[in-house]
């Protein structure tokens, strides 16, 4: 469990929270937002992040102002935050006129002994959001039972709403990670894809971004070409708002173990979650969010790693490669045949 180091009792009129990176730890963060308001409701609370992410806090309306790392803020706070606690954020705390300041500590030696030793002092596989809150309770900050939140525009509903047909259900696949161990194979996604439109019709939309787009296409072009009509491959075409207004309005998610997926369960979705070379110990799973975890149990090398890596170090890739696609696609048919 992460523990906040609290210097003193502030009495709190301006707060800064400070999360730097990247999509779904960020987005984690606003659960904290959320409590942070109802216990501090006349309080100011400011937020900082790299510039990519501003767009996710943009519309939150528990903000006042959002700083990024290239404008960073020059206000004098009654309280500081530091989620990411690292050099950078401690640099940039040190500059600013704080009277308290927060620490998250990460316990990253739990991870280590997790990784290294499959050694596991995790007592649970309670969420981040879970541990930052456990530690604000002196602070008067209440849990409220409540997910993660996200606010799209109207001119990104806008933009959502001409690629759904009325009638016919809904799917996003959110099939990018930041790094190759996390990812499921694109053609595996293409014969789980095609298992499930040889049953039901479905709205099927390819969501990730630019880096995203060759995995998008190999998915395509490894799917039958009768299926792929069902498909539209929206990866690299949009704003990380204009994703979160399209899956506002899916149905069900699948996805890796990525911010999409932390995307998603800030709108309540049923997501489809494939855990490989990571683990759920480590407390990032959806967040008060229905979904189904999908992980291959019992592979001695896993998890290799907490972020991910580049390559199967063993060469065999099981961790991903043992997951049934027959099995997530029957579970997926469940769902919505059940609807």
């Amino acid at each position: 469990m992460g523990v906040l180091v609290v210097i003193g009792m502030p009495a709190i009129k301006k707060i800064l929270v400070i999360r730097l990176s990247s999509i779904g730890d960020i987005i984690l963060t606003t659960p904290l937002l959320r409590r942070l308001h109802a216990a501090y409701p006349q309080a100011i609370i400011d937020y900082c992040t790299k510039p990519p992410f501003v767009s996710l806090l943009s519309s939150n309306p528990r903000l006042a102002t959002i700083y990024s790392t290239g404008q960073l803020p020059a206000e004098a706070y009654d309280l500081v935050i530091d989620l990411q606690n690292n050099a950078r954020s401690r640099v940039m705390v040190s500059s600013l006129n704080v009277v308290h300041q927060v620490r998250y500590h990460k316990e990253n030696w739990k991870k280590w002994l997790m990784v290294q030793f499959k050694i596991n002092l995790y007592s649970s596989t309670r969420s981040v959001v879970d541990r930052y809150q456990e530690s604000l309770k002196e602070f008067g900050v209440q849990d409220d039972d409540q997910g993660c939140e996200l606010y799209p525009s109207f001119s990104e509903k806008a933009f959502a709403e001409p690629f759904f047909r009325g009638g016919i259900p809904s799917l996003a696949l959110c099939f990018g990670a930041n790094h190759f161990t996390k990812r499921y194979p694109p053609q595996r996604f293409a014969g789980l894809l095609a298992l499930l439109l040889d049953k039901k019709p479905l709205q099927v939309f390819l969501l990730g971004g630019t880096e995203d787009a060759a995995q998008a296409s190999e998915i395509l072009n490894t799917l039958p070409v009768a299926y792929r009509p069902q498909v539209a491959n929206l990866a690299g075409s949009c704003t990380l708002m204009q994703t979160a207004a399209l899956l506002e309005r899916c149905d069900a998610v699948l996805c890796n173990d990525t911010g999409l997926m932390h995307m998603a369960s800030a709108f309540g979705k049923k997501i489809f979650v494939l855990f490989g070379s990571s683990s759920s110990v480590f407390g990032f799973l959806p967040y008060h969010s229905p979904f189904e975890l999908f992980e291959a149990e019992g592979l001695r090398c896993r998890p290799c790693s907490h972020i991910g890596r580049d390559c199967c170090s063993k060469g065999h890739f099981r961790c991903m490669n043992d997951l049934s696609e027959a099995l997530i696609a029957r579970r997926i048919l469940d769902f919505f045949n059940g609807r």
